[in-house]
């Protein structure tokens, strides 16, 4: 039992410490939330909130009819939090630039449809924004994105404040998808980041959803050099 008043925090602290201790060894069924929410004295939703934080965390597995078990190989998981590009280069102590290469209404390639699951034929255009961000005069990402016009339609300028910035500050999503790789740099990349042909750059693409509603697909190109820094 956890003495005094029961927060979904205390509740999740007792329970890491049931794994860790192999009180509920790995691969273990463990209580049901109703038996939990009786031992501890507090509401389901208490228990349902801490044992969903355990399984985002990578220590139980939750299945709708199968019950909850611990993980027999915990995921540790990297905390990515989705940035203000011009805070990022702020905070590195350099000054903040911005240009707006491309914004308009556009039928989105394949692959970018694939990603935000319209393989239906619904939205035949999508709204395309391509912007350079700079730190010090000097190319530092390139970002080039798709949205949903649903989302950000015509009406609402990028010329001053990039669709990074407005996105973060302004559209809640539930989920998504991203992917982190190397990619080298051709003529037209060369060009917008101020490197050579064929040099390394670092590359994150990014989908964001509310629920099923599609948000955005991004690709972000950071010139040579670039560094990702994130928590585990």
């Amino acid at each position: 039992m956890i003495a005094g008043s029961v927060t979904w925090q205390s509740l999740r602290a007792e329970a890491l410490r049931r794994i860790r201790s192999r009180i509920w060894p790995p691969g273990a069924q463990i209580p049901h939330e109703a038996d939990l929410a009786e031992e501890f004295g507090c509401a389901r939703a208490t228990v349902n909130r801490a044992l969903r934080d355990l399984a985002e965390a990578g220590y139980l597995e939750r299945r709708r009819k199968g019950g909850t078990r611990v993980a027999l190989t915990p995921v540790r998981k990297a905390t990515f939090e989705i940035s203000i590009i011009r805070q990022d280069i702020e905070g590195r102590g350099q000054g903040y630039g911005y240009r707006l290469l491309a914004d308009r209404l556009a039928p989105a390639p394949t692959e970018v449809r694939k990603a935000l699951r319209l393989m239906d034929g619904s939205m035949s255009e999508l709204r395309f924004v391509r912007a350079l961000h700079l730190a010090d005069d000097r190319p530092f990402c390139l970002e080039s994105r798709w949205l949903n016009p649903a989302v950000a339609g015509p009406g609402l300028c990028f010329d001053a404040q990039s669709a990074n910035e407005w996105l973060v500050r302004n559209i809640a999503f539930s989920g998504g998808d991203l992917g982190f790789y190397a990619r080298a740099a051709d003529r037209a990349l060369a060009a917008d980041l101020a490197c050579d042909e064929g040099a390394a750059l670092f590359a994150v693409d990014r989908t964001t959803f509310s629920d099923t509603t599609p948000i955005t697909a991004v690709t972000l190109t950071y010139a040579p050099g670039y560094r990702l820094v994130t928590e585990m």
